[in-house]
C-alpha cells in the first residue's frame, strides 16, 4: 500500500498494490499496523455501504461529541470525495481537499476526526463503502453547506446541474455559522 499525505497532511490517499490476471484481481484494502503507522493510532468500530446515482451529493457531514474518522473507498462507479478541516486550531482550518475515488483506481481516502466529509457521484451510480472510528450518533450530526462560497469547493457537477441533496443537507450550515472542533 502506498500512503500519500495530501495538501492537508492529515488526510491521506492510499493506493493499494493490485495483483491481476485473466481471472480478475486481488488487493489488500486494510492492515491495522500500517494504518496506525501512516495515518492514525485508531481502531474502526463500524462499516457502512451506500449506493447513489449520478448527481447525488452526500455531505458535508460531521459529528462533534463523537467525531468519526472515516476510511472511504468506491467499489462500483466513481465519486469526487471531499474533506473539510474543521479543527479551529489547525493552520488549514476551513480548507478542503478533494480526490476522485473509483472502482477503477481502487484508491482509499483517510478522513480524520475533525473533518467534514462528503462526496458527489460522477458516474451513472456508485457504491461507496467506509469504515468509521466511532459509531454514528443521530443526535450529534451536522452538515456544512455544499456550496458555501467561503469554502469554495470546486465540485465537478455533471452538466453544471445542481446536485441532488437530502433534506438534511439542504439545511447545511455555512462555515461561519457551523460549530467546529476546538
Amino acid at each position: 500500500m502506498k500512503y500519500e499525505p495530501l495538501a492537508i497532511a492529515d488526510v491521506v490517499l492510499m493506493t493499494p498494490d493490485v495483483f491481476g490476471d485473466e481471472r480478475g484481481f486481488f488487493m489488500e484494502t486494510f492492515r491495522q499496523h500500517e494504518f496506525e503507522q501512516h495515518c492514525a493510532p485508531l481502531q474502526f468500530v463500524q462499516d457502512n455501504h451506500s449506493l447513489s446515482r449520478q448527481g447525488i451529493l452526500r455531505g458535508l457531514h460531521y459529528q462533534l461529541q463523537k467525531p468519526q474518522g472515516k476510511l472511504v473507498r468506491v467499489v462500483s462507479g466513481e465519486v469526487f470525495d471531499v474533506a473539510v478541516d474543521l479543527r479551529r486550531h489547525s493552520a488549514t482550518f476551513g480548507q478542503w481537499v478533494g480526490v476522485y475515488l473509483s472502482a477503477e483506481n481502487k484508491q482509499l481516502l483517510w478522513v480524520p476526526p475533525g473533518f467534514a466529509h462528503g462526496f458527489y457521484v460522477t458516474s451513472d451510480s456508485a457504491e461507496f463503502v467506509y469504515k468509521c472510528t466511532d459509531y454514528y450518533n443521530p443526535g450529534d450530526e451536522y452538515s456544512l453547506q455544499w456550496n458555501d462560497p467561503q469554502l469554495g469547493i470546486d465540485w465537478p457537477l455533471v452538466q453544471a446541474r445542481a446536485p441532488e441533496l437530502s433534506a438534511k443537507d439542504q439545511q447545511g450550515l455555512t462555515l461561519a455559522e457551523a460549530p467546529g472542533y476546538d
